[in-house]
């Protein structure tokens, strides 16, 4: 696999964090995992500013403090994919959310660069004291539940979203035994890997 960086968001990807988004929706793909960037085209300082303040900010029903990367291919520097970190859980994202959130742009899939993204987050949650991760995917999404397998994710139970009455995987990561068993295939390709 060819050098990544897993970086948190900067001004220098305005303009490939709005293509990013555009191509989602020139392919009809769900977003996910972007810590509300859909929501702040035409205001990307906006939007690094309320990723700035979701790091300290205090749990509720509503929001938990969380921490947002991108996944950018050194190469051509291009912007492959955004994960988002939640530090702790409240009731809704314990059903339908998890800890993690993440996506690969539509043209770039297929190529490893989620699983590298995953184990990426799986380390920065063990850099933050979080042992064990929550990860859900609908049911029909079978490369996400795919990655979420190969990073020894453990299928606890299947339940209906209510916002789109679709079944839902819940899937429990031990972030050490998955950070053990990539660690041979991303840590030695990838020395500058998040540490």
């Amino acid at each position: 696999m060819e050098k990544l960086k897993f970086i948190i968001p900067t001004k220098e990807y305005e303009q490939q964090a709005y293509e990013y988004i555009q191509e989602f929706n020139d392919y009809n793909s769900p977003i996910n995992g972007v810590g509300g960037l859909n929501r702040y085209i035409g205001d990307y300082d906006g939007w690094l500013d309320k990723i700035k303040k979701d790091r300290t900010i205090a749990p509720t029903d509503k929001k938990v403090p969380g921490e947002t990367f991108f996944l950018v291919r050194e190469a051509d520097n291009k912007l492959l994919g955004i994960i988002n970190i939640r530090f702790t859980l409240n009731k809704a994202l314990l059903e339908h959310g998890g800890h993690i959130g993440y996506g690969i742009r539509p043209t770039e899939r297929r190529k490893g660069y989620n699983s590298y993204q995953l184990y990426c987050a799986l380390k920065f949650c063990q850099k933050k004291g979080i042992t064990k991760v929550l990860l859900t995917c609908n049911k029909d999404n079978i490369a996400s539940a795919k990655t979420i397998q190969n990073s020894c994710g453990v299928l606890e139970n299947e339940i209906i979203d209510p916002t789109d009455g679709k079944l839902t995987q819940r899937y429990w990561i031990n972030v050490e035994e998955a950070l053990a068993k990539g660690k041979e295939k991303y840590e030695d390709n990838n020395s500058h890997i998040l540490k």
